[in-house]
């Protein structure tokens, strides 16, 4: 199985690209929001590689990040949902927005994914909200770092840890809008 590939760009399409590694041209298809972080023609790239084997084809699949690699991995183990589906899903949104989506049950932005309707976008809430690689290390912090304020201010961690969870599932992703709107919560309610 290819994992990986490091080599120089032959060809660039907007779907696929034909890497060259020591004369051997390997076609990888590559999500479309990535295709502004790769380097053009001529020049050497490396992609973190998944290999899908079916019975009539041997497909690559190349992300600049490992992060997209199980995102698209993990998508695969999703009934309905092939690798076309699964290229096309993390071509229409931004990991980070994505994994938002996912946690936040956002169906509507996950429809605004070409070819992604309603119940789909509800199937991969349903299914993937364990499933994912998690954008935890930063909610935590963003969290811990406001509780931690909070705490700091005078309120009771208890207390302070209810309210921000409130407002934490709004979606706030700044410290300074997450603080403001649970200090706001907690005078309003206090």
């Amino acid at each position: 199985m290819i994992a990986s590939l490091r080599g120089i760009i032959i060809s660039r399409r907007p779907d696929n690209l034909v890497i060259d590694v020591n004369g051997v041209g390997y076609a990888v298809s590559v999500p479309l929001n990535i295709l502004p972080e790769l380097p053009y023609e001529g020049s050497e790239v490396f992609l973190h590689i998944h290999t899908h084997v079916r019975e009539e084809a041997i497909q690559l699949f190349g992300f600049t990040s490992e992060e997209g690699k199980k995102i698209f991995i993990t998508l695969l183990g999703i009934s309905g949902v092939g690798p076309k589906m699964a290229l096309n899903i993390i071509s229409g949104i931004s990991y980070d927005d994505f994994i938002r989506a996912i946690n936040h049950e956002d169906i509507a932005m996950l429809c605004r994914i070409p070819g992604l309707g309603k119940k789909t976008a509800g199937r991969l809430v349903l299914e993937l909200r364990e499933k994912l690689p998690s954008s935890m290390g930063t909610r935590d912090r963003l969290f811990e770092d406001t509780l931690s304020a909070l705490v700091n201010l005078g309120y009771k961690k208890n207390i302070a840890q209810e309210y921000l969870e409130h407002s934490y599932k709004k979606g706030f992703t700044e410290i300074e809008a997450l603080l403001k709107e649970t200090l706001r919560l907690l005078t309003s309610n206090g």
